[in-house]
């Protein structure tokens, strides 16, 4: 149960987590006419330090630091695949992320979609890579609020019932106020916090539980016999040969999803430049550093004889908090936690209403909307979304949400080749992209709803268990590959490519354009 000093320290920390959202206007730094990039896009001024915090803070979200831990607490090393996945993801956001911000500011684009629209002349495509990213983005929101429940409750904080209710609507409540009112900046500004608090109770949790055990070697040792092996060796703390592809092709399949996802994209807009995210992907791996002691935590955990609930292996580190830290650590960590999930859920239902403004309200319903009703609409979307995610989490079964993100994570890597490789050619016909991404939808769908909601499929022979999504990736780059042959051959025509990028992929270093050139 809580205590007073856990519950003032958790307060506390969310108080000024509010108080710095009302200064998110200060990040304005010109007064200007109202439009959806100053709202969305915190009209693209963030320089390296609040880029570096505010892409942290949206890519590692509340759930990460409690999935991945609890993955490791119940299944050991197979865990550990997000370090790889987010090690991978860092070089790839080097070179596409600054990529699209040159080609994005040189033609004014948003969104995702709204560079596929230009690349390709094609509406349909881009109203597909739009709705994908939607449908993707919304379990992920929904599960931000879970990860907040799962720790409170873990740690006593979170009142039963519909006090409990009433406190989650409260913590977004503010969250909503503060986005509606000033947009990206709002998250930038708490992803300050968010990486301080963090930063700080990991460092004093894992403090903590190496003085307890004696180490790190104790630790594992601990955790392999509690999984029921001799030693580290054998035990499900090392992989065995059957479960490196699948671990393989998870990581690698996670990091290529992960910078299709429109709140990935929506922080890396919000840089003042391509030499910014060239930056802020060097330093990145800090927040993959911290990641791995979470997943450390894991298996402490389950070293320190922790028993978590039936089928909530998330509880179990902040049911070890609750054990080894005094109260206001306790409400620090609880507190982090929870602003953790505050920044990437504010970034999320930003992301998701511009795209529907964008890409589907401008440019099916209203197409001479002005500036100004964009950002009305935007706003309006971006409330309904957080609404829409608090009744999703108290309206269905937690398991509801987890089913449907991992459907969105096989989902959103379906518009890979679009997005990411179209920044390097041309050549793959918008029809032909079309009919891979219906397969690769449609492939994947099948695949994890055969396998009962698992992303690890069964595949070819021996049988080989691989990641779900790079399955039907693969499908989806064959149709898409074959489609363009077959339609160069018979002639269909494309429209026409208003970016500035060359057709064909070239050696030579890009063209720079827009605000911070070497």
């Amino acid at each position: 149960m809580a205590d007073g000093a856990m519950t003032t320290t958790f307060l506390a920390v969310i108080g000024g987590a509010s108080l710095l959202a009302v200064t998110a206007r200060r990040l304005r730094p010109v007064d200007r006419l109202p439009d959806l990039e100053g709202w969305a896009l915190a009209d693209r001024s963030l320089g390296p330090v609040w880029t570096w915090l505010l892409l942290g803070g949206t890519v590692f979200t509340a759930y990460t630091f409690t999935a991945v831990p609890g993955l490791a607490y119940g299944n050991g090393g197979s865990a550990f695949f997000a370090v790889p996945y987010t090690v991978i993801v860092w070089p790839l956001a080097f070179v596409l992320l600054s990529r699209l911000w040159a080609v994005a500011r040189s033609n004014g684009y948003v969104t995702a979609a709204d560079f596929v629209r230009g690349r390709y002349a094609s509406p349909p495509l881009a109203l597909v890579v739009a709705l994908t990213g939607i449908l993707a983005t919304m379990p992920y929101l929904a599960l931000q609020l879970l990860g907040i429940r799962a720790v409170l409750t873990a740690g006593g904080v979170y009142p039963r019932g519909a006090a409990g209710d009433l406190v989650m609507v409260a913590l977004f409540a503010g969250l909503a106020v503060a986005t509606y009112r000033h947009g990206l900046r709002a998250p930038a500004v708490i992803s300050a916090l968010k990486a301080v608090a963090v930063f700080v109770s990991l460092t004093a949790v894992c403090w903590l539980v190496l003085r307890h055990f004696g180490g790190p070697g104790p630790v594992f040792e601990g955790a392999a016999r509690r999984l029921g092996g001799t030693d580290v060796a054998h035990s499900p703390l090392v992989l065995s040969p059957a479960q490196q592809p699948a671990y393989a092709t998870l990581a690698l399949g996670s990091a290529l999803a992960l910078l299709m996802y429109p709140h990935v994209l929506t922080a890396g807009f919000a840089a003042d430049g391509p030499r910014t995210l060239r930056k802020v992907s060097v330093a990145l791996p800090a927040w993959t550093a911290l990641l791995a002691l979470f997943g450390f935590l894991g298996i402490a955990a389950l070293a320190a004889g922790v028993r978590a609930p039936a089928g909530g292996a998330e509880a179990a580190v902040p049911m070890l908090v609750d054990r080894l830290m005094p109260g206001p650590l306790a409400g620090l960590v609880f507190a982090a936690i929870t602003v953790g999930a505050l920044v990437p859920a504010a970034v999320m239902s930003i992301a998701a209403a511009t795209s529907f403004v964008r890409n589907v309200y401008v440019e099916y319903v209203h197409p001479t909307a002005t500036p100004k009703r964009q950002v009305r609409i935007a706003k309006a979307v971006s409330l309904t979304a957080k609404a829409g995610a608090v009744a999703f989490v108290f309206g269905l079964r937690d398991q509801d949400a987890v089913n449907l993100q991992l459907l969105g994570g096989v989902w959103i890597l379906q518009i890979f080749p679009a997005v990411a490789v179209g920044l390097f050619t041309a050549r793959l016909h918008p029809r032909a992209l079309l009919a891979g991404w219906a397969t690769g939808m449609a492939a994947g769908t099948v695949l994890v709803v055969r396998e009962g909601f698992s992303s690890i499929v069964t595949v070819g022979f021996g049988p080989l268990e691989v990641y779900a999504g790079m399955v039907a990736l693969l499908l989806n780059l064959t149709v898409a590959v074959a489609g363009t042959a077959l339609l160069e051959r018979l002639g269909v025509p494309r429209g026409a490519d208003t970016t500035d990028l060359p057709s064909r992929l070239t050696l030579g270093r890009p063209r720079e354009t827009g605000a911070n050139r070497p």
